[in-house]
């Protein structure tokens, strides 16, 4: 997947900046010896998301348009802090606030794998029957898929990921005609050509469930065009069957519109053969029906070309529509439904990955195929959020879910015209009893008049870590005398200098984390006892390899 910045403020190169007129008052109350100091997490909304796209261009700023997430951490990192001194702006040194948020591909390390993976779907001679178009109900995929992936990709790389598509029947299927070739107008012309013959008006057009001949524009008018379709290569195939199906209404005279073969056709209607199929099905109706399966063995083995030719005249013009055709030959057939594996090359053999998945259309229409809805058009949106969809469809899918069970979902995700429809994906957990997905985080913190990236952990002490405090330091004279009010009342006291706290924190720290990176930082919080009960934290930082109070 290409990076894409889908906080698109940063395509053009622009820098985020925080409101100035907050500068004077963050520098007035950092200014203050007791600044306000804040600590907060929150997780980021639709509003966060678009009010820093909102920052990035303030002439335009409904030219953006966001995936509401962020393309990678480093621009998390670019783009949060003055975020956050709009969201916070009397927060002073020593504020922290952790931002967890959504990444867009998730956990890009290993969910970008299966984003990007690699596409196979099987054509008809990979599934173990002949002609079937898909597998048996009592055929295990699992067991064909890795043998047809090593037959089909011929140079794997280790590590590669694919996307394997593939249709089984839902019930046992029939031995009939299945198409061989098929043409499904849905919204486009298939590649069919439009020849004019006589005319000034288009009469071919296309809409969203089928393509339509029409010479009524205002008032009948006399036109001929043809829609002509790419060569069909039928070497080798016998038994041959045609089925149109379409709906002929307001056709005087239905012989005007033609159905029509060409063996020899290079270009020029005029100057091929054309043979006329005469088909039985009825005119005069609205509804797209399918016509009968006509004998088209005459063709068999034969390169042809098919041509709808639309006539009409001037008190006569029908209007033809048409969804699909199709050429056929003895096959099997039944209803069937679309399904995906993930594969994985190991060196040597394709493996299933068991715990990835991808969105089939069924999946999507199971979420709701109304307005607004997955199914609606196969996809999730920044209306349609996919968080507010998955972790009940997870729950159906898989009902005896198991405790930190996780899974890779990877899904079309609609960011807008300027994008289109990508492929995104996240890591879901089952935790507590439901499915939640995998949500990044980072922690800022205020210094020096600004938020920056922050790694400090906070940490308070628990009685056993008073306990260790003591014990460990009871065998060194400086502090015999005095860890017992740490082992007894678990906390310290009067007679501990500030010196020797720093010093015993340190050596805590060093039992709590001894594998810190450089840099790493800590606050600490503890009880000290005098004249009462006090909460106290110290901050430290490893450098070094050794810590010191910051």
């Amino acid at each position: 997947m290409k990076k894409i910045v889908y906080l698109i403020a940063i395509i053009l190169g622009t820098t985020i900046v925080g409101c100035n007129p907050l500068e004077d008052i963050n520098n007035e109350i950092d200014a203050q010896d007791n600044p306000v100091v804040g600590v907060d997490e929150f997780k980021m909304s639709t509003e966060d998301y678009t009010a820093i796209v909102e920052q990035g261009d303030d002439e335009d700023p409904d030219y953006y348009e966001t995936f509401e997430a962020f393309s990678d951490v480093d621009d998390a990192k670019l783009m949060l802090p003055d975020y956050l001194s709009d969201k916070y702006p009397y927060w002073g040194e020593g504020s922290s606030v952790t931002v967890n948020y959504n990444l867009y591909d998730g956990n890009p390390e290993d969910v970008s794998a299966y984003v990007n993976a690699d596409d196979y779907e099987l054509v008809a001679s990979d599934y173990p029957t002949a002609a079937s178009n898909a597998f048996f109900p009592n055929e295990d995929p699992t067991d064909f898929l890795e043998d047809i992936l090593a037959t089909q990709i011929a140079t794997p790389s280790e590590g590669q990921i694919v996307l394997v598509e593939y249709d089984q029947y839902t019930e046992e299927p029939v031995v009939g005609f299945a198409p061989l070739i098929e043409y499904d107008f849905a919204g486009s012309f298939e590649g069919w050509s439009i020849v004019e013959e006589s005319g000034d008006d288009d009469a071919w057009t296309s809409a969203d469930d089928y393509i339509q001949g029409n010479g009524f524009f205002g008032g009948q008018v006399a036109n001929v065009e043809w829609l002509v379709s790419p060569t069909i290569d039928l070497s080798g195939e016998t038994d041959l069957r045609f089925q149109i199906t379409h709906a002929i209404k307001y056709a005087g005279d239905a012989s005007l519109l033609k159905i029509l073969v060409s063996t020899d056709y290079t270009g020029d209607t005029g100057a091929a053969s054309w043979d006329e199929i005469n088909l039985a099905t009825t005119a005069g109706v609205d509804t797209l029906d399918p016509s009968e399966d006509y004998d088209f063995s005459a063709y068999n083995g034969e390169t042809i070309n098919i041509a709808f030719k639309y006539e009409s005249t001037d008190d006569d013009a029908g209007r033809w529509r048409i969804a699909t055709t199709a050429i056929k030959t003895v096959g099997i057939t039944g209803p069937s439904t679309t399904k995906t594996n993930y594969y994985q090359y190991n060196g040597s053999s394709w493996n299933l990955v068991d715990g990835a998945y991808y969105l089939t259309s069924a999946d999507y229409d199971s979420m709701g195929t109304g307005s607004g809805q997955p199914g609606q058009y196969n996809n999730f949106s920044g209306s349609t959020s996919a968080s507010n969809y998955l972790p009940q469809f997870l729950s159906i899918k898989y009902p005896f879910a198991q405790e930190e069970d996780e899974i890779f979902i990877t899904y079309k995700y609609y960011g807008g015209s300027a994008v289109g429809t990508v492929i995104k994906g996240n890591l879901y957990t089952f935790t507590n009893g439901s499915w939640s997905p995998n949500v990044s985080s980072l922690q800022f913190g205020y210094e020096n008049g600004v938020w920056v990236p922050d790694n400090t952990i906070r940490y308070t002490l628990t009685n056993p870590d008073y306990e260790y405090i003591g014990n460990t330091l009871a065998s060194d004279p400086e502090y015999a005398d005095i860890v017992a009010t740490l082992i007894d009342y678990h906390d310290y006291d009067y007679n501990w200098t500030s010196a020797q706290v720093t010093y015993s924190l340190t050596v805590f720290l060093d039992y709590l984390d001894p594998s810190a990176a450089e840099g790493q930082k800590y606050q600490v919080t503890y009880l000290l006892y005098d004249n009462g009960l006090q909460v106290l934290t110290e901050g430290f930082i490893k450098e070094g390899g050794e810590w010191i109070a910051n």
